[in-house]
């Protein structure tokens, strides 16, 4: 009788070592992309017992800006190019000439610089289509975010003679800066205008 040949075994008690390394290998060596997205600090959260307080708001007081499904924007009832809205964002929140149809301006007691005149219930309001593509939804949010970084700038500038983003989080100066100068984006639900796409 002849004798059946085995077939050589292969040891594979190492393959799962070598799948291991391979996977931290690319876990390690892979790069991702951090610089997209918004930075926004939440506010806290509202106290349990605290009773929920409605304000009117006047009409004066807040920016709308609607973008649509074809990635355009409608900014308080006028279309405009989106090369233009860090420019108007800025004169409604600084409301340099107390313009009565800008938001209204009130005293407040800031560190560092006094009474000063703010816009302190401006409120800029962004409504975006579903159809609206990310890359819009993006440079609406920058350059909104960047009319006030620029208002805070020039101040930290003609102040303290430094930029804004070089006062530490904690600096007392920053806080005042904010405090003439605080970022209110109210972003409602996006919602269907034209239809589906």
């Amino acid at each position: 009788m002849r004798k059946k040949r085995r077939s050589p075994e292969v040891n594979a008690g190492s393959m799962a070592d070598i799948a291991f390394q391979l996977l931290i290998f690319f876990l390690v060596s892979t790069t991702m992309d951090t610089d997209k997205g918004l930075l926004r600090k939440l506010p806290p959260m509202p106290d349990p017992n605290m009773q929920e307080e409605t304000k009117d708001v006047k009409e004066r007081n807040v920016f709308l800006v609607l973008v649509n499904r074809n990635n355009q924007l409608l900014v308080e009832n006028q279309q405009m190019n989106i090369r233009d809205l860090r420019e108007a964002a800025k004169e409604f929140i600084e409301n340099p000439y107390n313009d009565p149809d800008l938001p209204v301006k009130e005293p407040i007691d800031v560190p560092y610089f006094g009474e000063v005149m703010v816009t302190k219930y401006h409120v800029i309001s962004l409504q975006n289509d579903r159809g609206t593509s990310y890359g819009t939804y993006m440079a609406v949010q920058n350059e909104l975010t960047a009319a006030y970084n620029e208002l805070k700038d020039q101040l930290a500038k003609s102040r303290f003679n430094v930029k804004y983003d070089d006062l530490k989080e904690d600096d007392p100066r920053r806080e005042a800066i904010d405090d003439i100068y605080p970022l209110k984006i109210s972003e409602a639900e996006p919602r269907n205008v034209g239809g589906t796409r």
